[in-house]
């Protein structure tokens, strides 16, 4: 079994930062990719930004603003969340991938206000 807790969130008005972190424990030997997802209520779980060993990728809405970045020996990701907008009010989740399995966190409230 692998654990991932979710903190950093909360309110922030229009421009200004985050940076949210998910720290993982666990059966945590195969760890390959991390990553953040979000999700509004009434809409579908959307990619924002992945990590693995030899890249990044990043949702063309947050290109340019946000950057995801982990730490190997505290086993952590973090995204650094910058010009933040009202449309990326959402809740956010972490990933890992360990095979055979991708696991989730519980996710952490971002609103943006305007």
């Amino acid at each position: 079994q692998v654990q991932l807790v979710e903190s950093g969130g909360g309110l922030v008005q229009a421009g200004g930062s985050l940076r949210l972190s998910c720290a993982a424990s666990g059966n945590i030997f195969n760890m390959n990719a991390m990553g953040w997802y979000r999700q509004v209520p009434g809409n579908q779980r959307e990619p924002v930004a992945t990590i693995t060993s030899s890249s990044t990728n990043y949702a063309d809405s947050v290109k340019g603003r946000f950057t995801i970045s982990r730490d190997n020996a505290k086993n952590t990701v973090y995204l650094q969340m910058n010009s933040l907008k009202p449309e990326d009010t959402a809740v956010y989740y972490c990933n890992a991938y360990v095979s055979p399995r991708l696991y989730w966190g519980q996710g952490t409230q971002v609103t943006v206000s305007s």
